[in-house]
């Protein structure tokens, strides 16, 4: 981790320090409300629940401070990418997007874009230079893809996409800002699900864009006061507790995962597996170049469909479930979800737990389905 990493890690927990009078709680007081008192001219002040509240304050501040840049809430990943989306672009404009990123993004254009007036075209990460970027409003990356963890360089990628006159979002959301820093390397935006492991624990569903563009932050951010499409305070009061952790989560799961990615190479059961840390893994060298850490994301395919399911569900140390970034390890077969993925791919997420403990439970599943 560079000292600016650890020093950003370090002040995080204190970030409310300066605004605490003598008697305050410490911990962030979870501010249930639909309305507030605001007698007169209350500008400047809460006023009403689809505006402002405290605890979206808070974490937002929090996220900010991790990002170096404003950022507004969302209650999803989703609802992030839709408020760039539908906040930014209009009729008349294209997009371009990963063909292999993340799905539901591609069905949100597919869907709905389509129907506004906004075309979109894909192009796999690993070569999403390629062909340029005239004629865009809007590039969309997302590195490393997921599920099968390809990589593009964001630097060059940002380089062109202005060059074009266009605008360039990153969803950084298998990375965090601890993995990976996309404004810092020329994006305009990010987006991310902190669902995944900001919160860390699985148990809410949050998302947030962040930006240095102002324009860019007061469009999202009037697009989410005018739809509604507000996070809750419970949920934004759990994913602030969930981030006051995310620097040590973060960093056991990416060394225990870098750790069994190097013993699954060798296991007779693996074949097509991807990690950015191996140094034989096609993107390694930029990975090194870009990202700071190399992630908790391990993909491979097994034999069979039968051989995947048999694997996952009879680990005693993994949970067989969608999404990642929990502090509990968990997989899933990702072509049942839409991916353009082998019958047997895997999508691997490494959690908190006792990385030997963990291995050895990984390796009894793989010897039991046979090579």
């Amino acid at each position: 981790m560079s000292e600016t990493a650890k020093s950003r890690a370090a002040a995080l927990p204190h970030l409310r320090r300066g605004r605490l009078a003598k008697g305050d709680p410490i911990p962030l007081p979870l501010t249930m409300a639909a309305i507030f008192h605001a007698p007169g001219d209350a500008t400047g002040f809460d006023q009403y629940g689809r505006f402002s509240n405290p605890t979206w304050d808070a974490v937002e501040h929090m996220l900010a401070h991790l990002e170096d840049a404003p950022c507004v809430a969302f209650p999803s990943g989703m609802a992030a990418i839709s408020a760039v989306f539908f906040g930014l672009l209009k009729a008349g404009d294209r997009i371009l997007l990963p063909s292999d990123g993340y799905h539901t993004t591609r069905a949100l254009a597919d869907r709905f874009l389509k129907s506004f007036g906004i075309a979109c075209d894909v192009r796999p990460t690993s070569s999403f230079l390629d062909g340029g970027f005239d004629g865009y409003r809007l590039a969309f990356v997302e590195t490393p893809a997921n599920p099968g963890l390809d990589i593009c360089d964001i630097a060059a990628v940002a380089e062109a996409v202005h060059k074009a006159g266009a605008v360039l979002v990153v969803d950084n959301t298998t990375m965090t800002p601890f993995g990976q820093r996309p404004l810092d390397l020329g994006a305009d935006i990010v987006i991310a699900a902190d669902t995944k492991a900001p919160n860390g624990h699985s148990d809410v569903l949050f998302g947030h864009v962040a930006s240095r563009d102002a324009d860019i932050i007061s469009r999202v951010t009037d697009w989410r006061e005018t739809s509604g499409a507000i996070p809750g305070p419970f949920e934004a009061w759990l994913v602030h507790r969930g981030l006051e952790t995310l620097e040590v989560r973060f960093d056991r799961m990416c060394a225990s995962a870098e750790m069994i990615a190097r013993r699954l190479k060798n296991h007779r059961a693996i074949s097509g597996l991807r990690f950015p840390g191996l140094e034989s893994d096609p993107s390694h060298n930029l990975a090194r170049a870009q990202m700071e850490r190399f992630g908790f994301l391990i993909s491979f395919v097994l034999a069979s469909e039968d051989k995947a399911e048999d694997f996952i569900n009879n680990c005693a140390l993994m949970q067989a479930a969608t999404s990642f970034g929990g502090v509990h390890t968990s997989a899933e077969r990702r072509s049942k979800r839409g991916d353009a993925v082998p019958p047997g791919f895997v999508r691997l997420s490494v959690g908190c737990e006792p990385v030997e403990e963990l291995w050895q439970a990984i390796e009894a599943s793989l010897d039991a389905i046979g090579g």
